[in-house]
């Protein structure tokens, strides 16, 4: 297999363009949702600031991630469908694959890690795709995911580290924007970093002003440590019950956006991230994993200051089962 399928550039002076965001946008507007931006009076009360919630837990498949995958299937060719799809994931990007192969006609293939939570699970299976299973914390998954394409010949849609998949994320960003003008400050759950390299790409562009935030776990912050060391850093599989930010180091092409764009990265604990899924559940009547309430987290914890200030936050994906919410609740991760 061709490395291209995994990395498409190595060079620090590539550009993800406002251009590529719109060509998304347009290319992917018919097959999603426009989420909705939330706001409530009590929430701007509690942190002191006017707060915008951009709400991809109501997204097709629960998250962001069908953004990038669709943006991405969307352009391959006849022949390259025909091949079937394959990707790695601990599970929204999974199933945003799954579908955007369902919603093109072919086949799928997932790799995704043996722990991925149950609702996951049963939703990649649900859209149809085959799902092959491994050890996050003893087997080389990107090796594993080389394998198999290779085997295969399946085309590989990656999480993060592609130019198509970042610029269909960063069209969360732009419908944001559109709705709500001069935002003073962007937080966004950070893994590989594709999601916020878009979500940058288009803020540094149409607002240049707003200071952009990443928001990682405290135990899985990779990007934090690559950006203050100016060069990527590889950590130990992390330990957290954010599953989709269970990331080793931050990608080749999102790393090198990244570093130009964003403000910081702020980190939240376990704990934190809990009771912002319980704030967002209660007062808000919102579901949010605890990966997509990372962003969130930061904002109660008071991680940044934004006193009086204008706040995005993006509610990055909803895929948590009842019994996991209930466990994590009760202190069982």
């Amino acid at each position: 297999m061709n490395e291209e399928q995994f990395v498409t550039s190595t060079s620090d002076n590539i550009a993800l363009h406002l251009s590529d965001i719109r060509d998304a946008a347009a290319r992917i507007k018919s097959f999603i949702h426009r989420t909705p931006v939330l706001t409530s009076r009590t929430l701007n009360q509690l942190v002191g600031a006017q707060v915008f919630l951009k709400a991809e837990c109501y997204q097709r498949a629960g998250a962001f991630k069908i953004r990038g995958a669709l943006n991405k299937v969307l352009q391959l060719s006849a022949e390259e469908r025909a091949r079937g799809l394959f990707a790695w994931s601990s599970g929204n990007h999974a199933q945003a694959v799954a579908l955007a192969a369902q919603i093109v006609g072919t086949t799928a293939t997932i790799l995704m890690p043996q722990d991925a939570p149950e609702a996951k699970v049963l939703a990649v299976r649900g859209y149809g795709a085959e799902i092959i299973t491994y050890d996050r914390y003893s087997e080389d998954r990107e090796a594993l995911a080389r394998q198999l394409v290779r085997e295969r010949n399946a085309v590989s849609v990656p999480p993060y580290d592609d130019f198509s998949i970042m610029a269909g994320q960063g069209t969360v960003a732009l419908e944001l924007i559109e709705e709500v003008q001069n935002l003073d400050v962007l937080l966004v759950p950070t893994s590989g970093g594709g999601l916020i390299a878009g979500c940058a790409t288009v803020v540094t562009s149409l607002n240049p002003k707003c200071r952009v935030y990443g928001v990682e776990p405290v135990n899985g912050n990779d990007t934090k440590q690559s950006l203050d060391a100016k060069t990527r850093i590889r950590i130990p599989v992390p330990h957290t019950i954010a599953d989709g930010l269970q990331v080793e180091l931050p990608g080749e092409l999102t790393f090198a956006i990244n570093r130009r764009l964003l403000t910081d990265i702020l980190l939240v604990t376990d704990d934190e991230i809990l009771a912002a899924m319980v704030l967002l559940f209660e007062r808000l009547k919102v579901v949010a994993e605890p990966s997509g309430a990372s962003a969130f987290a930061a904002l109660l914890a008071s991680k940044v200051d934004v006193a009086n200030l204008r706040v995005g936050v993006v509610i990055s994906g909803g895929n948590v089962g009842v019994q996991r919410f209930c466990a994590l609740l009760a202190g069982k991760s």
